[in-house]
C-alpha cells in the first residue's frame, strides 16, 4: 500500500485499548477525525457484541464491528447483525466430542444469539464478564449444544501455555473448525471452519467496495494473524505476540503508548 488507506481496521484489546481497557482521549480523537474525513474505521475483535458497549462509551460515535473473531458483523447505529456464521448444533457436538477425547478436564462455554448471550458449564471459570442477564450456567451438555453458537470457548486449567493449548485444539479439530487465541490465560476460541477475522472483514469490505490492498490493519495476538496477512498493510503494536511481530509490515508503539493513534497521525496527517 503506497497511498492513503481506504479503510482502517483495528483489533481492540491489547491494540486499541490500553492495558486497563480504557481508550485514551488521543486515540478516540484520531479515530473520530479519520472517520469525519470519510475513511471508514472498523473494529475487528474477538469480543462479543455485549462487550462493545464498554468501548462505544469511550468513542465519539460507535464504529461498525466484526465481532467474535469474524463470526458476526455488526452495525451499531441500527443495532443490527449484518452477517453471522455460527457453529451449527450438530457441528458443535462433534467439536466437543473431539475436545473431550483429546483434552482432559476441558471446560466449555458458548457465545449464542449472535454473541449477545453466553452459556457455560458450571465449572467454566468466568473472568470479568458476569452479566447475570446475558450469562448463565447450564446443567447439561445437551443444553450447552442445543442452539447455534458463533464461538465456542475452551479452557483446561490455568497452567496451560496458550500457544501449545491452541496447537493441541487445532490438531483435534482439523478440517471442521478454526481454533485461535487472544489471551495469555489458556483460553482457546473456536469458530466454524473458514471463519476468521479476515473473512469477516473481507465480507464487510466487499459490501462497501473496499479492496484488501487498500486496508490498513492493526493487531497484537494470534487471532489477528488472518486479518493482518489479508490486509494491504499490516501493523503490529510493539507489545504484540511474536508471531504477529514476525509477519507485520511495520511495528507501531505499544498499546499503552497510543501506538495506533501515533501511527494514524503520521499516515493521515492529523495531530
Amino acid at each position: 500500500m503506497d497511498s492513503t488507506p481506504h479503510l482502517v481496521a483495528s483489533d481492540i484489546d491489547g491494540t486499541l485499548l490500553r492495558d486497563d481497557r480504557t481508550l485514551s482521549a488521543r486515540t478516540a480523537d484520531v479515530l473520530a477525525r479519520i472517520s469525519a474525513r470519510g475513511t471508514p474505521v472498523v473494529l475487528v475483535t474477538g469480543r462479543p457484541i455485549r462487550w462493545l458497549r464498554l468501548v462505544y462509551e469511550q468513542l465519539a460515535a460507535p464504529l461498525p464491528a466484526v465481532c467474535a473473531n469474524g463470526a458476526v458483523v455488526y452495525d451499531p447505529h441500527n443495532d443490527e447483525v449484518l452477517r453471522a456464521d455460527p457453529l451449527a448444533p450438530e457441528l458443535l457436538a462433534e467439536v466437543v466430542r473431539r475436545l473431550r477425547a483429546e483434552i482432559s478436564g476441558v471446560s466449555l462455554a458458548v457465545e449464542i444469539v449472535d454473541s449477545r448471550q453466553m452459556r457455560h458449564e458450571a465449572h467454566y471459570p468466568l473472568r470479568w464478564d458476569a452479566d447475570a442477564e446475558a450469562i448463565r450456567a447450564v446443567e447439561t451438555a445437551e443444553e450447552l449444544l442445543s442452539v447455534p453458537a458463533v464461538k465456542l470457548l475452551a479452557r483446561a486449567g490455568e497452567q496451560q501455555d496458550p500457544d501449545q493449548f491452541t496447537r493441541l485444539v487445532t490438531a483435534a479439530l482439523a478440517g471442521i473448525a478454526e481454533a485461535t487465541h487472544s489471551s495469555r490465560s489458556g483460553l482457546v476460541e473456536i469458530s466454524a471452519a473458514g471463519v476468521t477475522k479476515a473473512a469477516g472483514l473481507a465480507w464487510y469490505c466487499h459490501r462497501i467496495g473496499v479492496a484488501a490492498p487498500d486496508v490498513l490493519a492493526f493487531g497484537d495476538m494470534p487471532n489477528d494473524l488472518p486479518m493482518l496477512t489479508w490486509a494491504g498493510r499490516a501493523v503490529a503494536v510493539a507489545n504484540a505476540h511474536p508471531e504477529v511481530l514476525a509477519i507485520a509490515d511495520e511495528v507501531a508503539p505499544a498499546n499503552s503508548s497510543d501506538g495506533v493513534a501515533t501511527y494514524l497521525e503520521k499516515v493521515f496527517g492529523v495531530d
